[in-house]
C-alpha cells in the first residue's frame, strides 16, 4: 500500500499543487494510519466504523488533541476517496463518520492593566534593545496582527502620516490594520534611534528593508519574536505568559470590549469567517459580576 501513498502524494502535489508542508503532513497522517492497523492486525481495506472509533480512541488517550484528530481524519477521508476512485477499496469509510465535537478553548487575553503595567515595566529597562522590544509589543497590541504577518512588516508598508500598515495576510490577501498615536511614536523613536545600530551589526544579509530586527541585524523569525517576548519577561520580572497571539487576542477582545463592531475586528484581523471572530464574544466572569450587580433589582439585596 506503499505505492498507493505515494501515487496519493503525488496526485496532490502535480493535480492540486499542493505545498510541500501540506504533503508532508498528509504522509504522516496516512503512514500512522497504518501503523496502527497493522499492530491491530487490519488489513487497511476493511476499515469500518469500529475501526476507525479504536483509532482516533488509542489517538486520544495518546494525548492526541481533538483538532488534531479532526485533521486527521480530514486527510484520510480524502485518502480514501482516491483509493475509492482508483478500485482499491469498495466504500470510503470516513464519510459516515460523524464530526468530532472540539473543546472550546477561550483564548487567553491580558487586562487592560496588565498590559499598561507591561509597557511601564519594560519602558524602565536601560539595556540597548529596550526600545526596539517596546515597538514590537507596541505594534502587536495596536495592529492585533498574526507572528507570521507582523515579521515580514517592511519599511514601505507603514503610512507615519495615516498611522496605517499594509500586511500580507493568509493567502496573500492585504489589508490596513491601524496603529495608535503613542505606539506611532514608540515606533519613530525605535527606528531613530535603536534599529540603525542593529542594522549595521549585519555584515551578511541585507535586511534594511525590513522593519523589526534580531541583536544580530537580520530579519525576525517566528521563533525569534517568541523568544524576544520570552526574554522581555525575564528581563522585566512578569509572568503574564507572553506570546505574539495573546497581543492578537487583547486587541480583538478590548476592541469589542469597547464597544467596536464585529465586522471591522472581523476586517483588522484578517479572518476570513464572522465565525472564527465570534471566539472574542466571549464574556470574562468579572464582566459577569459587573453587569450583574449594576442591572439586577436584587443584586444588593440581603
Amino acid at each position: 500500500m506503499l505505492d498507493e501513498i505515494k501515487d496519493f502524494l503525488e496526485h496532490l502535489k502535480y493535480d492540486h499543487g499542493y505545498s510541500d508542508k501540506t504533503l508532508d503532513s498528509y504522509g504522516r497522517d496516512i503512514e500512522q494510519f497504518y501503523r496502527i492497523n497493522f499492530k491491530h492486525g487490519v488489513d487497511i481495506t476493511d476499515v469500518d466504523a469500529g475501526t476507525i472509533r479504536n483509532y482516533l480512541s488509542e489517538l486520544m488517550m495518546n494525548g492526541v488533541s481533538k483538532r488534531s484528530c479532526q485533521r486527521k481524519v480530514a486527510s484520510l477521508r480524502h485518502y480514501y476517496s482516491y483509493l475509492l476512485k482508483k478500485g482499491v477499496v469498495k466504500e470510503n469509510p470516513f464519510l459516515y463518520l460523524d464530526s468530532i465535537k472540539q473543546d472550546k478553548n477561550l483564548p487567553s487575553v491580558l487586562y487592560i492593566e496588565q498590559i499598561e503595567d507591561l509597557f511601564r515595566r519594560n519602558k524602565e529597562r536601560t539595556d540597548p534593545l529596550m526600545l526596539r522590544d517596546q515597538a514590537i509589543m507596541e505594534i502587536l497590541y495596536a495592529t492585533g496582527v498574526r507572528a507570521s504577518e507582523f515579521i515580514e512588516i517592511r519599511l514601505r508598508d507603514i503610512d507615519f502620516k495615516r498611522r496605517t500598515i499594509r500586511i500580507l495576510g493568509k493567502g496573500r490577501k492585504e489589508r490596513m490594520v491601524v496603529f495608535s498615536q503613542s505606539s506611532k511614536q514608540t515606533l519613530e523613536k525605535y527606528l531613530e534611534e535603536c534599529r540603525p545600530s542593529l542594522v549595521v551589526l549585519n555584515k551578511f544579509e541585507f535586511s534594511n528593508e525590513y522593519v523589526f530586527l534580531n541583536s544580530q541585524g537580520k530579519k525576525l523569525t517566528v521563533r525569534g519574536l517568541q523568544f524576544i517576548l520570552d526574554d522581555i519577561e525575564k528581563k522585566i520580572g512578569t509572568n503574564y505568559g507572553l506570546h505574539p497571539h495573546i497581543f492578537r487576542h487583547s486587541f480583538a477582545t478590548h476592541l469589542l470590549e469597547g464597544g467596536a463592531d464585529l465586522r471591522v475586528i472581523q476586517e483588522l484581523l484578517g479572518h476570513e469567517s464572522l465565525n472564527t471572530t465570534q471566539i472574542y464574544t466571549h464574556v470574562t466572569e468579572e464582566q459577569m459580576i459587573d453587569q450583574f450587580q449594576l442591572h439586577h433589582p436584587r443584586a444588593f439585596k440581603k
